[in-house]
């Protein structure tokens, strides 16, 4: 895992309408070589083609039937399958997830050149893959609907080298074996000797977690739901702080609520999305959700990337 890259692309950051600078709802994240997408909202191939990220796209999650969350879907499918992909590909999503797909590929019509596979999931499901996991949790949204953790695992503790040259381990092989945790033997002063891991590596490092709410009021999850300490919160900030009537009413957020959500789950970075049409300015949505949380917080534009970097 020692060196995989996590870059977030924010492919898509408007609210329920496109505007002529953001498109509908879609988020990619690149984990060493998988590519996720995230919600997929119309026309998200063309803002792959303009973010230069090729369609290798290893697994799809939707947070809810909204259309501006899905619409996506049926045209880059049938693209992957033009550009003769074979591999299947697994669609995540709520329930729905399964009806979804069937209609998918009722309307277009033409067989596809892979398998297009849903599967359900439910608040606490978890889909693994090498290195890290993906786990869904409830969101409130008015209607059945998740936001999903990307959570990598913990990493071993810093290696030190030097305490393993003076315990009689010499450089080469035997040291990636103790980095990996296993136990090595080594001959000193005519004896065999065994040298475990936590002689020469430091406390555990925690993996790197990025937190992506879809629509949905304030996420104030406790503890329990595995929330806290994200290295980016992607919230919803539909509203500034002006229309908190509006967003509670609609089941969405101000970007004030988004900054008080951040602080409560202490996050490290906030991104604020899903911006309304009516704003061509951010600069409000930043200040409110600055009020309450003292971390950096973003308003990213459409195609903007950023990579999230180990913790030391």
């Amino acid at each position: 895992m020692a060196g995989e890259t996590l870059q977030v692309y924010f492919l898509g950051t408007a609210g329920a309408l496109p505007t002529p600078n953001r498109n509908p709802s879609c988020v990619m994240i690149r984990r060493g070589s998988d590519t996720l997408l995230f919600d997929c909202g119309e026309g998200a191939q063309q803002q792959m083609m303009r973010a230069r990220t090729g369609f290798l796209v290893d697994a799809i999650f939707i947070t809810h039937w909204h259309a501006d969350h899905f619409l996506g879907v049926l045209g880059l499918v049938q693209t992957l399958s033009f550009n003769g992909r074979t591999d299947p590909l697994t669609v995540y999503g709520p329930e729905g997830i399964v009806e979804f797909v069937e209609h998918t590929l009722a309307i277009g019509k033409t067989k596809l050149g892979f398998d297009l596979r849903p599967v359900l999931l439910s608040p606490g499901s978890i889909v693994r893959f090498d290195g890290y996991q993906v786990e869904a949790f409830a969101t409130c949204h008015g209607m059945v609907s998740l936001g999903y953790v990307l959570r990598e695992d913990g990493r071993p503790g810093r290696f030190d080298r030097e305490t393993a040259i003076t315990l009689g381990v010499p450089p080469g092989p035997l040291f990636g074996r103790l980095q990996r945790g296993g136990d090595v033997v080594v001959v000193r002063d005519g004896a065999e000797v065994t040298i475990t891991p936590d002689q020469v590596l430091g406390p555990p490092r925690p993996g790197r977690m990025v937190v992506y709410s879809g629509d949905t009021r304030p996420l104030h999850h406790g503890p329990e739901e595995g929330l806290t300490g994200a290295d980016l919160l992607i919230h919803d900030a539909t509203f500034d702080d002006t229309e908190r009537g509006r967003a509670a009413e609609v089941f969405h957020s101000t970007a004030g609520e988004a900054g008080e959500a951040a602080a409560a789950l202490k996050a490290r970075q906030l991104a604020l999305v899903h911006m309304s049409s009516r704003y061509t300015s951010t600069v409000n949505h930043i200040q409110d959700a600055g009020k309450s949380f003292d971390g950096e917080v973003i308003a990213p534009s459409d195609l903007m990337m950023i990579e999230i970097p180990f913790r030391e």
